[in-house]
């Protein structure tokens, strides 16, 4: 097998070495999977950064090498170096002297296909130019009304029952019933969905049967885009100057979904945890110290979504961390690791608020575009359900709550609670509306912003063909959230526009900032 490492991987270690446990393969390397590194993947990042330094050698499935890089300007460097550390997998030498088969445990995350999440360059440019100039014409304040709507539609379903379990309940339906709305196709939304989202990832039996079903529902949304064009994010991207297939779209909608699906469950979950079981969390949260959007980021150092990326393939041979990697090796972007990086974090406990230094989503070129997003249906869906039931408790023993993990996240399996029976909040029967951004006229002293235009796309398509083959894309990036937007010009009662008063009264100032607030979370 070749490797990159100095050393035979075949070799066996003595009998009476520690390698002979579980978690340590051929060489003596460690593996990044299996129980120790799915139980205490914190443990294992340990002791790689104590016997390795900030980049370290590492074996996936198969025990096939790879590195893993555990600092945090290492890691920078690797995602924003593209002329050094490239997305086109086929790179991988492990692939080229086929010690890697095609059913892989991995293959899914690593086969190479056409589209931006596989590309550098000029192609990224074009396809990632196609998703981020979408999800610009996204309404930011329709999609946190939207939020906060099925939000209160999900605690609706358990408020009166006075116990819950927030995972299978909350986090993992909230993130979907978002992006279907933006996608354009809320009438698909249901619990099978849910569920193959959730499967296909994760190399069940059942995995390619759930991936059909979700190409199933995604191209009879394309087609219909096709006839019926429509203000939606699928529409948006059929109807993209760079002209994507079909195919190509349905491809880039799936990973949209799964990627934004996954990693805004695995946080809404994790901030939740955190606000359970923290006690310094919940009582700056009550005592009005620490808003949602600071615990979000919070989480986001300490309980990340994704913990690692892969990943990237060393363009040629050359020197990261004080490691001599070889062209063709395999490196994974170490998101848990760096964002506990002693460099940066040389105290754990320390509050980092406001502090968006971490790797949570990934950087350089190929950093989420959708973060935005995410933030967005984390914060207003946790305050949302923290404002209906304010004195949540956690169901069982901090010691009982249980995870599944793998290479790339860590899924809170349960997260049970209990709390005071309240009584189900009426919710209007409108339909949803569409989320583009739409100019409205603006009055005199109007609390609103007007919609900033869209920009034709920048990126010339001259002497480029546009991919035809299935593939992956990472998430879209929304408008940025604290540039607010109009409200949608149909679907939706637009709430009145708050003007202010002429003659001020002494409580005016206060009036206007609750007005303020609402319109900002969109209630």
């Amino acid at each position: 097998m070749t490797t990159p490492f100095h050393h035979e991987p075949g070799a066996a270690p003595p009998p009476q070495c520690p390698a002979h446990n579980l978690g340590v393969g051929p060489g003596g390397l460690r593996r990044l999977y299996g129980p120790e590194a799915e139980n205490d993947p914190a443990g294992l990042y340990d002791k790689l950064r104590a016997e390795h330094g900030t980049v370290a050698p590492v074996l996936l499935h198969g025990d096939v090498p790879a590195w893993l890089v555990l600092g945090h300007s290492e890691n920078l460097h690797l995602t924003r170096t593209p002329s050094q550390f490239s997305r086109d997998s086929r790179r991988w030498r492990a692939l080229q002297d086929g010690s890697v088969a095609p059913d892989h445990p991995l293959a899914p995350i690593f086969t190479w296909q056409p589209v931006c999440v596989f590309a550098d360059g000029a192609k990224h440019e074009r396809q990632r130019g196609a998703v981020t100039d979408s999800m610009e014409r996204i309404d930011t304040r329709g999609v946190r009304r939207h939020i906060n709507r099925f939000s209160n539609r999900l605690v609706n379903d358990f408020s009166e029952k006075g116990s819950a379990d927030l995972v299978s309940q909350f986090a993992d339906h909230l993130p979907m019933m978002v992006m279907c709305a933006i996608f354009g196709m809320p009438e698909e939304y249901d619990e099978r969905l849910v569920q193959a989202a959730r499967d296909m990832t994760r190399g069940t039996e059942t995995a390619v049967a759930s991936n059909a079903h979700i190409v199933s529902v995604l191209t009879r949304l394309v087609e219909r885009r096709r006839a019926e064009p429509a203000p939606d994010f699928a529409g948006w991207l059929v109807e993209h100057p760079a002209t994507m297939t079909d195919i190509e779209v349905v491809e880039h909608l799936r990973l949209i979904l799964i990627a934004a699906y996954e990693s805004t469950a695995n946080l809404i979950a994790n901030v939740l945890r955190m606000v359970l079981t923290d006690p310094r969390f919940r009582a700056r949260l009550s005592g009005g110290h620490m808003t949602v959007p600071e615990a979000v980021e919070q989480t986001l150092w300490d309980e990340p979504p994704f913990t690692a990326v892969f990943g990237r393939w060393a363009v040629g041979d050359t020197e990261l961390g004080g490691q001599q990697i070889k062209a063709g090796d395999a490196l994974l972007v170490g998101i848990a690791p760096a964002n506990t990086d002693p460099t940066v974090r040389p105290d754990l406990t320390a509050n980092m608020e406001g502090n968006r230094a971490h790797l949570a989503f990934s950087g350089g070129p190929h950093e989420c575009p959708g973060q935005d997003i995410g933030r967005a249906i984390a914060d207003v869906g946790v305050d949302a359900l923290l404002m209906r039931l304010p004195d949540l408790e956690l169901g069982v023993e901090e010691s009982e709550l249980r995870w599944v993990g793998n290479i790339m996240s860590r899924h809170l399996v349960e997260l049970p609670v209990k709390f005071a029976p309240s009584p189900q909040q009426k919710l209007d029967s409108d339909p949803l509306s569409v989320m583009a951004r739409a100019v409205r006229p603006t009055g005199d002293w109007e609390i609103s912003s007007p919609a900033r235009p869209v920009p034709e796309p920048a990126h010339s398509l001259a002497g480029m063909q546009p991919a035809h083959a299935p593939g992956a894309a990472p998430q879209p990036r929304p408008a940025p959230s604290d540039v607010p937007a109009p409200v949608p010009a149909t679907g939706e009662p637009a709430p009145a526009t708050a003007v202010i008063p002429g003659p001020r009264r002494p409580a005016a100032p206060a009036r206007l900032w609750q007005a303020v607030s609402r319109w900002w979370n969109g209630y």
